[in-house]
């Protein structure tokens, strides 16, 4: 039996969610998609995701969420996190942070897909090693899914080509998110592994990280604190299709999809942000 898997990245606030609700659905239904996974650490005003609107993002289609380095943002969050086994933070987080690292979704056919979330260590806030973690969790994920995905949350693009390395026939695909750039680099690794270094951005692409450009640069310019408003304009969700043999446990095919969305104005407030929909920090 084979599984089709579509790995959406970083969503940035609410056009990155409205076009979820928009052309999910269809995408889906285009490609015989088993099981959605998506990268929600930046859904709720750019930083962050809340109860509501992961209940959302379910209704709109999503099976299995994924956070970063936000994923504690919104406090309000934290209850889920423990609750549900379908959204995940980085496993190589502290022992005692809330949440989990590793989440599954049953899909309609019958095989489980399983996701492991890591987070890379450069440039980025401290965590436990990602390769240890990889090592610990992926035999654990084994016992309760038939397919398992690797999530490497990070920015250095050395430690997401080495972890797609780790797990080669671990994994039927290891993806890169944080970076909001998508990569040309979509490949299957020598033992079966799928592969991707960033997935990509669900967002305004006018913009610099889904955040207007003004804004940014006039941090950048004159290094001081400036709200980084969350741009509007060229919305397009980016994702990585990939088709896994459940009986080999290895992808057949990895394939980079960028959806356009219809041109709104998304700025300003949204009750399920809990704030106006900017926030000064990527």
């Amino acid at each position: 039996m084979r599984l089709n898997l579509l790995c959406i990245g970083d969503i940035v606030g609410r056009p990155g969610r409205r076009i979820l609700a928009e052309k999910l659905r269809s995408v889906v239904e285009e490609h015989g998609v088993d099981c959605v996974i998506a990268n929600a650490e930046n859904a709720a005003g750019g930083s962050g995701l809340t109860p509501q609107i992961y209940d959302k993002l379910l209704r709109y289609g999503v099976n299995l969420i994924t956070l970063g380095d936000h994923a504690f943002r919104k406090r309000d969050i934290i209850e889920t996190l423990d609750r549900a086994d379908n959204i995940v933070r980085p496993a190589n987080l502290s022992e005692h942070a809330a949440g989990k690292g590793i989440g599954t979704y049953q899909t309609a056919k019958g095989p489980t897909v399983g996701v492991l979330s890591l987070i890379g260590r450069l440039f980025m806030k401290p965590a436990d090693c990602p390769y240890a973690a990889a090592d610990k969790w992926i035999p654990r994920l084994q016992q309760q899914a038939d397919i398992i995905l690797v999530e490497m949350h990070a920015e250095a693009t050395s430690e997401k080509v080495a972890m797609g390395y780790h797990v080669d026939g671990r994994a039927g695909c290891c993806f890169g998110t944080h970076t909001h750039i998508a990569t040309a680099d979509e490949r299957i690794l020598p033992k079966g592994t799928a592969y991707i270094t960033d997935v990509g951005m669900t967002g305004a692409h006018d913009s610099v990280l889904g955040r207007k450009t003004q804004s940014v640069l006039k941090a950048f310019r004159t290094q001081m604190p400036v709200p980084f408003e969350i741009a509007t304009g060229d919305v397009r969700m980016n994702a990585v299709l990939v088709t896994v043999n459940t009986h080999t446990k290895q992808a057949e095919r990895i394939e980079r999809l960028r959806v356009a969305g219809a041109a709104e104005d998304a700025a300003g407030y949204d009750s399920d942000d809990g704030r106006p929909e900017y926030f000064n920090a990527f």
